[in-house]
């Protein structure tokens, strides 16, 4: 079975490219307001079970919980 910081590890990079691509920020940034955010306490809490979701539903719980929704057209 694969551990789930390793899971974590690999779905991680792909949530900042779409923070990147949604919020035109740098890799950097990105990563910085991830690791900021509820969402990735959430994400790093293993009582939430987010570790099985996808990178871009992950993302999706990011920009609501900055945004309060999340603008399609920009995904």
């Amino acid at each position: 079975m694969i551990e789930h910081s390793l899971v974590r590890a690999t779905v991680i990079p792909e949530i900042v490219k779409i923070l990147c691509r949604y919020y035109n920020i740098s890799e950097d940034e990105a990563l910085k307001r991830f690791y900021e955010s509820n969402t990735a306490a959430n994400y790093a809490d293993e009582e939430t079970g987010l570790y099985g979701q996808s990178a871009l539903y992950l993302a999706g719980l990011y920009i609501e919980e900055k945004d309060g929704r999340v603008d399609i057209a920009r995904m």
